[in-house]
C-alpha cells in the first residue's frame, strides 16, 4: 500500500470479550489468519489476509465494560492537530491523543451525532497492507439520524468534499439521504453517510458500518450464521456489489460485500 491521504480510512480494529471466539468467527467468514498477541499492548492481535495486515482484535481493558464493536481509523499526519479540530467543531475526544510505541499515535473520537471513530498517525505501522479486495476492508458508512451534524463536522476536521446521491427515477432510492465524502475530488470517495430511517430501532445510536470484501456474499452470510452471527439485512444486489449487514456472535456490527457481483447502473452524485 502507498501512503494514505488525510481523512482516508487506514485501519480497523475491534474489542472482544472472547478474542478466541472472534478469531474463529472471522477466520471462517473472512478467511483471516492471526499473528501473535502483543502482551505489551494489551494482547493486541493483528489479522492477515494472504499474509497482509488487514485488521486487529483485542480484549477489553481490565475493568472496561465496552460492547464489542468495530472501530474505523482515519489517517492524520498530525493527530494532535486533528484532536483540536475535533473539539473545536463540536466533537468529543474520548481517548488520546496517545503514542503507541513506535507504531504511531492515535485517538478515539465521537462526532456530534454520536458515531465513534478513530484517528491514526502512522509510525512503523502504516495501516492496511491490503484493501478493496476479498478478505480486506472495502468501504465504510456513517449511519445517523442527524445528517447535518456529521456533514458539518467531518469536512471541517478532514479535507473532505461532499457529493449527494441523486436518486433519479429509482423508486428504491427515493427518499434516501446518502452522501459521500471524498478526498482530492469526487473521483476519490473515502466514506459514505446514510440517514437512518424508521427501519432502525430507536435505541440504535449513530455508528460507523465497516464493510469487508468477500468472494461470495451468500456463502459469507451462511458461515456467519453457522458461528452464531445474525443477519440484519440482505443479501441484496447493488451497482457496488452484493452485500449484507450482519452482527457477529458477540454483537459487533459489520457488513460483507462481493464487489465482483454488481447489478444496475451506478447512481449519480451531485
Amino acid at each position: 500500500m502507498g501512503e494514505f491521504t488525510e481523512g482516508a480510512p487506514c485501519w480497523v480494529d475491534a474489542m472482544f470479550a472472547d478474542v478466541e471466539a472472534a478469531k474463529t468467527f472471522y477466520a471462517d467468514v473472512l478467511g483471516w489468519t492471526f499473528g501473535e498477541a502483543s502482551s505489551e499492548y494489551g494482547n493486541y492481535t493483528q489479522a492477515y489476509s494472504d499474509g497482509k495486515a488487514v485488521a486487529a482484535v483485542v480484549p477489553p481493558m481490565p475493568g472496561a465494560d465496552a460492547p464489542s464493536q468495530w472501530c474505523l481509523y482515519l489517517h492524520s499526519p498530525d493527530v494532535a492537530a486533528t484532536a483540536e479540530k475535533v473539539t473545536s467543531n463540536g466533537g468529543e475526544v474520548l481517548m488520546g491523543p496517545m503514542q503507541v510505541g513506535s507504531f504511531g499515535s492515535m485517538l478515539i473520537a465521537k462526532e456530534p451525532s454520536g458515531a465513534v471513530f478513530g484517528v491514526w498517525q502512522p509510525g512503523d505501522h502504516k495501516g492496511f497492507e491490503k484493501m478493496g479486495e476479498a478478505g480486506a476492508y472495502a468501504w465504510a458508512e456513517l449511519y445517523t439520524r442527524e445528517p447535518d451534524k456529521p456533514d458539518g463536522f467531518l469536512p471541517a476536521v478532514f479535507p473532505y468534499s461532499t457529493q449527494q446521491m441523486d436518486a433519479g427515477d429509482d423508486p428504491e432510492a427515493a427518499g434516501m439521504d446518502f452522501k459521500v465524502y471524498s478526498v482530492g475530488g469526487p473521483e476519490n470517495p473515502v466514506l459514505g453517510r446514510m440517514k437512518m430511517g424508521d427501519e432502525f430501532p430507536p435505541e440504535v445510536p449513530s455508528y460507523v458500518q465497516v464493510y469487508f470484501g468477500v468472494p461470495n456474499c451468500d456463502e459469507a452470510v451462511e458461515k456467519a450464521k453457522k458461528h452464531g452471527g445474525q443477519l440484519v439485512s440482505g443479501p441484496m444486489d447493488s451497482p457496488f456489489g452484493r452485500f449484507a449487514a450482519l452482527t457477529d456472535q458477540q454483537g459487533a456490527a459489520f457488513a460483507v460485500i462481493d464487489m465482483s457481483t454488481t447489478v444496475g447502473e451506478m447512481p449519480d452524485f451531485v
